[in-house]
């Protein structure tokens, strides 16, 4: 079971990768780019919606808002470019690590709304 486990993490990052790979790739149609945008930069940011210090929620988003986003999108995804891309992938997963700083920027962005909203409604 461990390895099933390590199996499917491992091409749980390969897919990240990929999906990072379809926003520059013109095969994929711009509906497809908008949603890998949004799961490349989520996936490859540092920082988490839901910290996972948080019991419980903190590991919702890792197992279940993640794989959920990647299907998705690899749904939207022409099959073929999709074979080609994890390919890519997987060739790139061997010798770079990648982290999205424009995902951490989104996060700390919806962190600060969300902490003002809360400010103003306390306030109120």
């Amino acid at each position: 079971m461990l390895e099933k486990l390590k199996a499917w993490a491992r091409a749980v990052k390969r897919d990240v990768l990929a999906v990072y790979l379809a926003i520059h790739d013109p095969r994929v149609p711009w509906y497809a780019k908008v949603l890998a945008a949004i799961t490349a930069a989520y996936a490859l940011s540092p920082i988490d919606l839901i910290p996972d210090f948080i019991p419980v929620l903190g590991y919702v988003d890792d197992v279940i808002l993640l794989p959920l986003l990647i299907f998705l999108t690899l749904r939207l995804i022409p099959r073929d470019v999709m074979v080609e891309l994890r390919a890519k992938a997987q060739n790139q997963l061997i010798s770079k690590r990648f982290i999205s700083k424009a995902g951490a920027a989104a996060i700390i962005l919806l962190w600060l709304i969300t902490a003002g909203l809360v400010a103003f409604y306390l306030i109120r």
